[in-house]
């Protein structure tokens, strides 16, 4: 579990509701590095509340946009096996981020830190 690659994944806009259920709950199992993700579409599917079907062609997409890879590793599973996944993680920082950078407010004069003013009162 990595807060790094679930706050990396939590500040980057993935086009969907459903791409982003599915990252942040990839990026909930991640390793620091991004490696060692090893749960099952079904599982993912239950844990997100959509269909499987949604699962299944988000996680095929997400290679070949280069946001995820499969490392070559099986894990057993109740269904025969789940493939371990990796997120790459320089894929994640190039998505557009949730929030636009903010720009540095410019002040509207000085106040003047000292009590009272030395101009009178308005009427």
């Amino acid at each position: 579990m990595s807060y790094h690659v679930e706050a990396l994944c939590d500040h980057r806009r993935f086009g969907s509701a459903a791409r982003k259920q599915i990252a942040m709950h990839l990026a909930k199992k991640a390793s620091d590095d991004g490696g060692g993700i090893w749960c099952s579409k079904h599982t993912i599917a239950r844990h997100t509340e959509l269909s499987l079907a949604s699962v299944k062609r988000t996680i095929r997409d997400f290679p070949d946009e280069g946001l995820r890879v499969e490392t070559g590793e099986l894990r057993p599973c109740d269904r025969g096996h789940t493939v371990v996944y990796r997120l790459v993680l320089a894929a994640v920082s190039r998505l557009e981020p949730l929030l636009p950078e903010q720009e540095p407010k410019e002040t509207m004069g000085t106040v003047n830190p000292r009590r009272g003013s030395p101009c009178p009162p308005k009427p």
